[in-house]
């Protein structure tokens, strides 16, 4: 790889973007082509699919040769808002299937490193905690409080940021109410539509661990299909 290339890849990492070099494996020439750009590419369409997979690989188009795609992308983040018992069986299985993860609740009582031994939640105001780690398209945010002073100010950020999934708990009638305050923080219709609540799949999920099943498996749903229709 050359110079260049290679800054143009650590800048991607840094940035938390995406990107796939694609290397002809005939003549040795590679680019580096970042998500944003990849429908102008020659093969938009499977840069497109392992954008959403995550998978490199060999690929042989008929009478263009071979060229293998390695596949760069950030690792996942899952946010959660609240310290609350979703969260709680919620935090290990999403780090089992790879997210990074992050807990905010500003109530002491509940963002304990006694509740939370392997997550060390934070427990200060979201406003706060996001300053220090921005919300982005790879990111994923489940608001879990109940609590509009807690929920909505990092509902609105998730949806200005572009993340992936945006969550939020809550029954139909609360999420109206939640939908009318995000307005009148001037949250578009385009973006409140992008909320999923009553968050989760619907598998008729009761307790706080099936919930958290439900929630998880919604989040890894949306980050394979980022860029296609809901």
């Amino acid at each position: 790889m050359d110079r260049s290339t290679l800054e143009r890849l650590n800048a991607v990492r840094r940035d938390r973007k995406a990107a796939i070099l694609v290397t002809d494996l005939a003549s040795g020439a590679e680019r580096l082509v970042a998500e944003e750009s990849a429908m102008s590419d020659p093969l938009a369409l499977e840069l497109s699919a392992r954008f959403r997979s995550g998978r490199s690989g060999l690929l042989a188009e008929p009478g263009q040769g071979e060229v293998f795609l390695t596949v760069h992308l950030p690792p996942p983040r899952l946010v959660m808002i609240g310290a609350v018992h979703i969260s709680q069986a919620l935090a290990p299985m999403a780090r089992i299937a790879g997210f990074d993860i992050t807990i905010i609740d500003p109530r002491t009582a509940f963002a304990t490193e006694e509740r939370f031994p392997d997550a060390r939640p934070l427990a200060e105001w979201p406003q706060d905690a996001l300053e220090t780690a921005p919300l982005d398209g790879f990111t994923a945010l489940a608001a879990l409080t109940h609590d509009p002073k807690i929920d909505d100010m990092p509902l609105a950020a998730a949806l200005a940021a572009g993340c992936f999934y945006v969550g939020a708990l809550g029954s139909r009638k609360t999420h109206a109410k939640r939908v009318d305050r995000l307005r009148g923080m001037g949250v578009s219709e385009e973006d409140v539509a992008r909320i999923r609540a009553p968050i989760g799949l619907a598998i008729g999920a009761q307790s706080p661990a099936e919930i958290a099943v439900s929630i998880l498996a919604e989040t890894i749903s949306a980050l394979r299909q980022r860029g296609t229709a809901a």
